[in-house]
């Protein structure tokens, strides 16, 4: 954890948010407020899923690239990520099997039919719905961590989260451009599409940087 690095990317965010917010303001967006809400929920459960897709290939070609006397050491490392990504994927399997027995406990009661039917139909949602709840809640502050730690990553290597952001902003970018160009002229549209992730890139170059030439961190050498 370093606090210069934990500035300049919270600066970014919040340079990024004012952005957005002065171009939505300025231009409008379709579907309004209500779609900027539902775009940035889709993005924060997005993202740790497209981390999940995409970086495995990313840190397969990390530690290829890292010395050949080092890759032992990185590949015994994966360990802390793959447990946090078992954690996400087990609350998303099991809040998808919570909801799954809520919707349909209903009918599987009816068949039993009686009291005992009627009992299970009203004692199923009592108990799954508080754990569902719950689980949803894990889900949207878990997805926010998983994006910005990269799945602890960085117990692989230093470097690791800050190239993985780059590819994960990229990715992020093209997904959304099936929704279309924000509203505006072509050259605040352009920006607007390529302002995001080109400003990213520079913070993890820096950040890259600042690692090498502060604490002497590097992928060679």
């Amino acid at each position: 954890m370093d606090p210069t690095i934990d500035r300049v990317q919270k600066g970014r965010a919040i340079a990024g948010t004012v952005a957005s917010f002065l171009l939505i303001w300025t231009y409008g967006i379709d579907g309004g407020w209500s779609g900027v809400f539902k775009d940035g929920v889709s993005k924060l459960f997005l993202a740790p899923l497209i981390l999940i897709l995409v970086g495995p290939l990313v840190i397969v070609g990390f530690i290829r690239y890292a010395p050949a006397e080092h890759r032992p050491l990185l590949r015994s490392r994966l360990r802390h990520p793959l447990k946090a990504v078992c954690w996400y994927m087990g609350a998303v399997a099991a809040s998808v099997a919570c909801l799954c027995t809520v919707s349909q406990s209903g009918r599987y009661m009816a068949m039993l039919g009686g009291t005992a039917g009627m009992l299970g139909a009203a004692v199923v949602p009592l108990v799954l719905l508080p754990v569902l709840l719950w689980m949803a809640a894990f889900l949207f502050f878990s997805s926010g961590a998983a994006a910005r730690y990269a799945f602890n990553t960085a117990d692989v290597h230093a470097a690791l989260p800050a190239v993985l952001t780059v590819v994960l902003v990229w990715v992020l970018n093209l997904v959304s451009l099936g929704d279309g160009l924000p509203n505006g002229p072509l050259l605040v549209k352009i920006a607007a599409f390529l302002g995001g992730p080109l400003s990213v890139t520079a913070v993890s170059c820096w950040e890259l940087h600042h690692l090498r030439t502060r604490y002497g961190v590097r992928v060679r050498g």
